[in-house]
């Protein structure tokens, strides 16, 4: 799994689940951050969503759930 496979990942399911375009969706989510295993061996990457309120709190409840699926991925 990589960054770019998890932000389909993430892109896919937003559409599937609460319409919109594939395009706003990208633009909350943002870039897929990976952090080193040294210091963060649960869960090794992060975003920071940038959009409504409404928008991050949908896209929050979402990484609730795909960090358990894939806690870990690659560059």
């Amino acid at each position: 799994m990589t960054a770019h496979d998890l932000q389909a990942i993430l892109l896919s399911a937003l559409v599937r689940a609460h319409g919109g375009q594939r395009r706003r969706w990208q633009s909350v989510i943002g870039p897929v951050r990976i952090h080193s295993l040294d210091t963060h061996a649960h869960c090794n990457w992060s975003i920071a969503p940038a959009g409504t309120a409404s928008e991050n709190a949908i896209v929050e409840r979402l990484l609730d759930d795909v960090r358990v699926a894939y806690p870990i991925i690659a560059s």
